[in-house]
């Protein structure tokens, strides 16, 4: 992928990942990824309007999913799409722990694994020192 796109990406996204929605500047050890929103092999394409930033545990859990199960009413549903849905309408933080408001949001959450102990303890920490 060329840097121009890397970089038009990463400015949209205003340098954090779309789906759980963490700072690059927040995570200096790690490097996010220009994902495809709608993987390749599902005919996603390279166009701008396909690709997010997404940090590296976003990337690695979402894969090419394109659907979740909502794990309050066990029911198959899309994942939130950085491009057509608004991120405050299907998510909420609390304490550390990233909460899906929408099936959409709570579908999300649990395919990328936003609430693993390791994720909840760099939101604490961020909390507690001032970063948004």
């Amino acid at each position: 992928m060329r840097e121009a796109v890397r970089k038009r990406v990463r400015m949209r996204a205003r340098f954090r990942c779309e789906y759980c929605g963490l700072r690059e500047e927040d995570l200096p050890w790690i490097t996010f990824h220009v994902e495809h929103i709608i993987a390749k092999k599902h005919g996603g394409s390279d166009e701008d309007s396909n690709l997010a930033l997404a940090c590296d545990q976003c990337n690695l859990h979402k894969g090419p999913n394109l659907a979740g199960i909502d794990p309050a009413a066990r029911e198959v549903t899309n994942l939130f799409h950085p491009r057509f849905d608004n991120w405050n309408d299907h998510f909420a933080i609390h304490d550390g722990l990233m909460l899906g408001k929408t099936p959409k949001g709570r579908a999300t959450v649990e395919v990328c694994d936003m609430n693993s102990p390791q994720r909840q303890e760099v939101r604490s920490w961020l909390a507690e020192f001032g970063s948004d």
